[in-house]
């Protein structure tokens, strides 16, 4: 795979500055220039010490729809401690799932797919055969990455969310942990280590064992990092598993795990059966929860962060934004999403910008930040048209707060949720959103309902 940068290929939008000046800060939408189109549908497989999964990215090249997303549960590294082999019934799970993706990729036009393997595979005595094999009989080409490398590519996964973002991105699989340093949207520091789930329930001496090689280990990655006060991100089912449970404790409504914010003192997993059952996670993930409960406490403990996100985005959302032009990197992945949703759905594609421009003297004081959110609300003003007038309101905050949209603080999902939903309702009472309107003060509250209105008008 070529990685393509700005050394490669010229801003693919030349317009005059009179025609740049007049889409505003946004610039002009890329993605349907000739020059990305290439991104408009990416499979991906990963095969991981855990699970294997299939995602086809579809949609706007800087923010993709996630056109199909499975994951099978193989444990091809579970045993692999003591064996040094694959696990042979997850070896035979996971060929299948691979010859099912390969099927399934032909009939949504998503191939050739991308492959990657991480420790498993890349560990096992058997894992080159496992690669061949699979080779000789799907034709998909696994490229087994080193720790390294999973680790820069978690931490693309985590930028293509979260454009020029900080911290310390903390990627948990089956077998690995891999830390990556990000700044100023580039990757820095990356290492790897052996502290996955399926191998920490492998070591000897109980409890106590593990906590102190969980704790050498982490002591040696502390060594090797320096010391991060930033962001920590979290890229694993594992991560995602333990804010689904915080989520439950915290009786937290919105149910979107990207950009989730926990506490660093949050991190407990006791009452795993009655957890499991209301928090909807698999036997086999909660099985490896309190491992990685165990390994977050110690790297929150040694590396201080100033606080902790969950990233839903990691190594296959990397794989993408590996083949993606600076020019599109730098791009805003929310409202090239919004775009994308306005050219597929509104009844007059390109309105939004119109409209944008009519309401923008009510909002000359606000920021940038808020900007985003207005331009935003224009797009996406009238994409919810087809669903039924009673509902349409309803539908328009749904949207917006469970959406695959990147870039956007849960908060300003709900601030633009709002928005929406005014545009179709005066009243914002009697809806079964209401619990997410306290998470906006009075003041923002009326933001919404101010745009939401001025949109209205405009569209009127």
């Amino acid at each position: 795979m070529t990685e393509l940068g700005p050394d490669h290929m010229e801003d693919p939008s030349p317009a005059a500055p009179s025609d740049d000046a007049d889409w505003g800060p946004f610039q002009r939408p890329l993605f349907t220039d000739p020059s990305v189109r290439h991104l408009s549908r990416v499979g991906v497989v990963d095969v991981g010490s855990n699970s294997v999964r299939m995602v086809v990215f579809d949609g706007a090249a800087r923010s993709p729809a996630y056109f199909y997303n499975e994951k099978i549960m193989c444990a091809l590294g579970a045993g692999l401690s003591e064996t040094g082999h694959l696990n042979p019934e997850g070896r035979g799970r996971a060929l299948a799932a691979i010859k099912r993706f390969q099927l399934l990729a032909h009939g949504m036009e998503a191939t050739p797919l991308t492959a990657v393997a991480t420790a498993a595979v890349r560990d096992a005595s058997d894992g080159q055969d496992f690669v061949d094999q699979v080779l000789r009989e799907t034709g998909l080409r696994i490229n087994v990455i080193p720790g390294e490398e999973e680790a820069r590519l978690s931490a693309q996964g985590v930028l293509l969310g979260w454009p020029g973002s900080y911290g310390l991105v903390c990627d948990i699989g089956g077998s690995s942990l891999e830390l990556a340093e990000i700044k100023e949207g580039q990757v820095g520091r990356r290492v790897t280590s052996a502290l996955g789930p399926l191998k920490l329930r492998e070591v000897k001496g109980g409890r106590k064992g593990r906590k102190a090689y969980i704790k050498s280990v982490v002591g040696d990655l502390l060594d090797q990092m320096g010391s991060q006060r930033d962001r920590l991100f979290l890229v694993g089912g594992s991560w995602r598993a333990i804010a689904r449970i915080d989520m439950d404790r915290q009786n937290y409504p919105l149910h979107v795990l990207h950009e989730y914010r926990m506490s660093t003192k949050a991190i407990r997993t006791s009452d795993q059966g009655e957890l499991r059952a209301r928090c909807g996670i698999s036997s086999a993930r909660m099985e490896l929860v309190p491992f990685a409960s165990e390994v977050l406490t110690e790297i929150v403990t040694r590396f201080r962060p100033h606080d902790i996100a969950v990233s839903s985005y990691g190594i296959r959302e990397g794989l993408l934004y590996q083949q993606m032009p600076q020019v599109l990197r730098d791009r805003d992945p929310l409202i090239e999403a919004c775009r994308f949703a306005e050219a597929k759905d509104a009844r007059l594609p390109g309105f939004g910008r119109t409209l944008y421009k009519f309401i923008l003297p009510i909002f000359r004081s606000a920021n940038p930040e808020r900007l985003r959110i207005i331009k935003a609300a224009c797009l996406l003003h009238d994409v919810t048209w087809r669903a039924h007038p009673d509902y349409r309101a309803e539908v328009c905050f749904d949207n917006a707060t469970r959406a695959n949209l990147g870039g956007l603080k849960h908060k300003e999902r709900i601030f633009l949720g709002l928005s929406l939903l005014h545009r179709y309702r005066n009243k914002r009472e009697g809806t079964s959103f209401e619990e997410l309107y306290d998470y906006l003060t009075p003041a923002e509250q009326l933001q919404a309902e101010i745009l939401c209105k001025a949109m209205r008008f405009g569209a009127m």
